[in-house]
């Protein structure tokens, strides 16, 4: 996400943020490419006019001509003005209250509603511990109460029943006497979309949320609609008591102009992003770290946080024991890097919050190399345990055997070796102090030195 618009805008700003000096002619100039920019990303224009005119304001202000770098001065405004659009900071869902707490998702068809309730029951399970019950109000696609069904029992969320012959009304009723009776904490109510804003559609669910009464009701809205996403949210907020956003299909659009549009026209914080289709892709949404990620910087906080959270520490610490005895770093090493990297979304989505890596992560898509690491992994997975240890017994006809069972070519097999080897000699290196001193360098790159738990808290392939 943001991919275009922080590749347009990072170029105009480091052309400004060198200058010495800052004056109305090239503070006009850099405002008039990131216009444009902003306007490519699918920016709705009164957002675009609004974010222009604060920029100016403060750039041709006290705080820039004052400053000891104009230049950085000016991104650092930039900064402040893509957070504020957003909505400042984080806002967190507001479940304080007498369970259980209702969760109304409303949004048109195809947005990613069901899905999203799929994943917000697991983030509530996992990140808050709660008692989570789901159910569905679709009463006209009797295939999203099965989709439902499937997902709450893949997250492990309470499933309630329903079917297409009730009315959406008497479901929610049912579902919330259910959770009442279940002491459950939450209840998530998915409702009935539309292809497109109908009187129909609005009346349902205005009866719902008036008989329900939820503590929060989220918008869902697909990042990939661009300008449409405006009206759309428009007529929602009009309809609705909406307390939040939930922007879905986030890894798939390279503007990302709704998440900079919808705040604005709603008023009301986006709270969650959709960031794939596996039901853990969700991530709370943080204006200040979502701007610093379009304006370059990265986002290390989340790829700390998520290092934190997927990275096997145990298996990390055990090659860090290994590699500092001297032991070799066989293939079966390689595989649980290569397995790490997966469960952190792949290389491209670290590089992508790694500061100044915004075009290496394009790069890393452009050559596909989720495929490759797939492709390095069914070959590993085709050796024998005696092969994985010591890839040196590999010959002509066991070759061939594993490039069959991995359905890949002998050139493919060849490049893993070559590139096991390379890492392995890049190991041996960091016997004894080598690999603490490696790491210690790493920590330059995390606010306040190394993330917490040490060496296993660094992303797979940094030294670990």
């Amino acid at each position: 996400m943001f991919e275009n618009l922080s590749d347009r805008l990072s170029r105009t700003l480091k052309k400004i943020s060198g200058k010495s000096r800052l004056n109305h002619d090239n503070i006009q100039d850099a405002l008039r490419e990131v216009r444009k920019a902003l306007l490519e990303a699918d920016v709705a224009l009164p957002v675009v006019k609004e974010f222009i005119n604060h920029v100016r304001k403060r750039s041709l202000g006290v705080e820039v001509s004052r400053a000891l770098n104009p230049g950085q001065q000016f991104l650092k405004i930039v900064e402040a003005e893509l957070i504020e659009i957003m909505g400042a900071a984080n806002e967190n869902l507001d479940l304080a209250q007498q369970p259980p707490a209702i969760i109304l998702m409303a949004g048109l068809q195809g947005a990613g509603k069901t899905t999203s309730v799929a994943k917000l029951a697991r983030f509530l399970k996992e990140k808050q511990k709660k008692h989570v019950v789901v159910t569905s109000a679709d009463v006209y696609r009797p295939a999203a109460i099965k989709q439902l069904e499937t997902l709450a029992g893949e997250v492990e969320a309470e499933f309630f029943p329903s079917s297409s012959e009730q009315k959406p009304i008497d479901i929610a009723n049912a579902a919330l006497k259910h959770a009442k009776k279940a002491h459950a904490d939450v209840l998530i109510v998915d409702t009935a979309g539309r292809l497109h804003i109908d009187d129909e559609l609005m009346t349902e669910i205005q009866g719902l949320n008036k008989a329900l009464n939820p503590v929060e009701t989220l918008f869902v809205i697909d990042a990939m609609i661009g300008q449409d996403a405006v009206n759309t949210a428009k007529a929602f907020n009009e309809a609705l008591p909406l307390t939040g956003v939930v922007l879905t299909k986030t890894d798939g659009d390279a503007r990302g102009g709704a998440a900079l549009s919808v705040r604005h026209i709603t008023g009301k914080p986006i709270k969650f992003l959709g960031v794939g289709e596996k039901t853990e892709a969700l991530e709370p949404f943080h204006p200040e770290r979502i701007a610093s990620r379009i304006l370059g910087m990265g986002d290390i906080m989340s790829l700390i946080e998520e290092a934190e959270q997927k990275i096997d520490k145990q298996k990390a610490e055990k090659l860090v024991k290994k590699v500092q005895k001297g032991k070799r770093f066989d293939l079966e090493d390689l595989r649980d890097q290569l397995q790490q990297m997966k469960n952190m979304g792949g290389m491209a989505s670290m590089l992508e919050k790694m500061p100044g890596m915004g075009n290496m992560a394009q790069l890393a898509e452009q050559a596909n190399m989720t495929n490759q690491f797939k492709s390095m992994e069914a070959i590993i997975d085709s050796m024998t345990p005696e092969e994985r240890r010591n890839p040196d017994i590999l010959n002509g006809s066991r070759k061939r055997r594993i490039t069959k069972g991995s359905g890949t070519e002998i050139q493919d097999l060849n490049r893993l070796i070559k590139q096991h080897k390379q890492m392995a000699k890049m190991m041996k290196k960091m016997k004894g102090g080598g690999l603490t001193k490696m790491m210690r360098g790493m920590g330059g790159m995390f606010p306040g030195g190394m993330p917490p738990g040490g060496g296993g808290g660094l992303p797979p392939g940094f030294g670990q």
